[in-house]
């Protein structure tokens, strides 16, 4: 997986049994980062003629209602699998765990990856990889799904903050290749937070 795809914002929170509450500030700071990144041109995944005119991605409003609290449950005896990409790539990835959450009052549940190459860098040894597809997809988000950037918590809560949900690089430019999201992270409610499709 390409370093920038996961190297927009490293979240540090889920850690401990402890619940954590909804921090707006926490998300401000997120938009402000991938919006500085996204438009200096050492680090921007954009297209050439789009970098010229960027100014700011668009996100939907930042709301606490998106911020959950989820029951981790490590996986067992999982394999190591090829992750389908857009591209030819197949990266190596691990199930890492389950996520069982209540949003709009559903039950859910989705799963966290370990990108098997990326572990093995220590700055990225905590990281968890959590893609996800909603009924957004298509219409005001991408058709392709979202990523989460999530650490491997200390105890059996983690944190989930969809406001901090980020597109992959494909979104913006064909000539990366990126993760495609599993049958099984498509949730069956809309998700309208994060970033939304790119025009």
């Amino acid at each position: 997986m390409k370093k920038g795809l996961i190297l927009i914002c490293l979240l540090t929170f889920g850690f401990g049994f402890s619940q954590k509450k909804f921090n707006r500030a926490e998300t401000e700071k997120f938009q402000k980062q991938i919006n500085s990144e996204y438009a200096d041109a050492k680090t921007s995944p954009l297209m050439e003629e789009d970098l010229k005119t960027f100014k700011t991605l668009d996100f939907y409003p930042i709301n606490g209602k998106y911020f959950v609290n989820a029951k981790f449950v490590k996986a067992q005896n999982e394999k190591v699998f090829e992750m389908k990409t857009t591209g030819a790539r197949t990266p190596q990835y691990i199930k890492y765990g389950t996520l069982f959450f209540t949003l709009e009052g559903k039950e859910m549940q989705l799963n966290v990856y370990r990108n098997i190459e990326l572990s093995k860098q220590k700055e990225y040894k905590d990281h968890l990889f959590l893609p996800f597809s909603d009924l957004t997809c298509g219409k005001e988000s991408y058709i392709g799904g979202r990523y989460i950037d999530l650490k491997i918590p200390k105890g059996n809560t983690i944190a989930v903050d969809f406001n901090q949900a980020y597109n992959p690089y494909c979104a913006y430019n064909h000539k990366y290749s990126c993760p495609l999201v599993p049958l099984e992270n498509d949730l069956k409610v809309e998700i309208k937070a994060g970033v939304k499709t790119f025009h």
